[in-house]
């Protein structure tokens, strides 16, 4: 995990009624659009499916990000291993 002024970056979702949703410990918001949402966290890279989906709120510099639409699943990948640079994103969606 990633270590801001001394403490830990903790990453943890919440989500009511599979309609709205907010995210702890996300590092950057890589893509979104109405059906997909893409963000690094501190877990990993977390793929969020739906509907209408919205970014109502993203605070990088706190790691938060609130989604609100109906939402169908979250799909998690494994980043490189701590000390190695991850892949990009275009190589990780060809492989």
């Amino acid at each position: 995990m990633e270590e801001l002024n001394g403490t830990t970056r903790m990453h943890k979702v919440t989500m009511t009624n599979r309609k709205t949703c907010t995210i702890n410990g996300v590092n950057d918001v890589l893509s979104f659009d109405v059906h997909e949402i893409l963000l690094e966290t501190e877990q990993g890279m977390l793929m969020i499916k739906g509907d209408d989906l919205h970014v109502n709120r993203l605070t990088l510099d706190k790691g938060e990000v609130d989604v609100d639409g109906k939402i169908d699943s979250f799909t998690y990948s494994d980043v490189a291993g701590s000390g190695q640079k991850a892949d990009s994103l275009l190589a990780k969606l060809f492989r």
